[in-house]
């Protein structure tokens, strides 16, 4: 058996795994108890509908793989346990990206800021705050 914080942190890595793989109804499973907040979106994306939606919007797939062509990384998780069913967890991303139009080089940095839940013995996201602090080349992966 894993431990709370190890399970939360597969959490992080597993929405890494997911987006990298162009896998939006997962990503939108792990969202589907979740609000996802955003800079460009006032309400953010709650459920599965609306993050399946974001995604399907929002993150290029390339023809040549049905990917991103992305890895994220994500590093310097700090999760705290609140309760027993509940914790909050910080992290950093790293986004690189490599296409036929785009030499590899890192293409997004930022923060995310996670409230977790725990219900039938496993943990979910409850929120996501995405916050983007540095910005490269977007137009290979982003659709707006």
């Amino acid at each position: 058996m894993i431990s709370d914080e190890r399970a939360i942190e597969n959490l992080l890595y597993r929405y890494a795994e997911l987006i990298d793989d162009g896998d939006f109804e997962g990503l939108a499973r792990l969202f589907s108890e979740a609000i996802i907040k955003t800079p460009f979106s006032d309400d953010g994306f709650r459920g599965y509908e609306q993050a399946l939606s974001m995604y399907q919007n929002a993150t290029r797939l390339h023809d040549s793989s049905g990917t991103p062509l992305t890895q994220h990384v994500i590093s310097n998780c700090i999760i705290e346990l609140t309760d027993e069913s509940s914790a909050t967890a910080r992290s950093r991303f790293t986004v690189v990206q490599a296409t036929p139009e785009l030499p590899l080089q890192v293409i997004i940095t930022g923060r995310y800021q996670d409230l977790f839940s725990k219900g039938n013995g496993q943990w979910h996201f409850r929120e996501r705050v995405m916050q983007p602090q540095m910005m490269g080349d977007l137009s290979q992966h982003l659709m707006f």
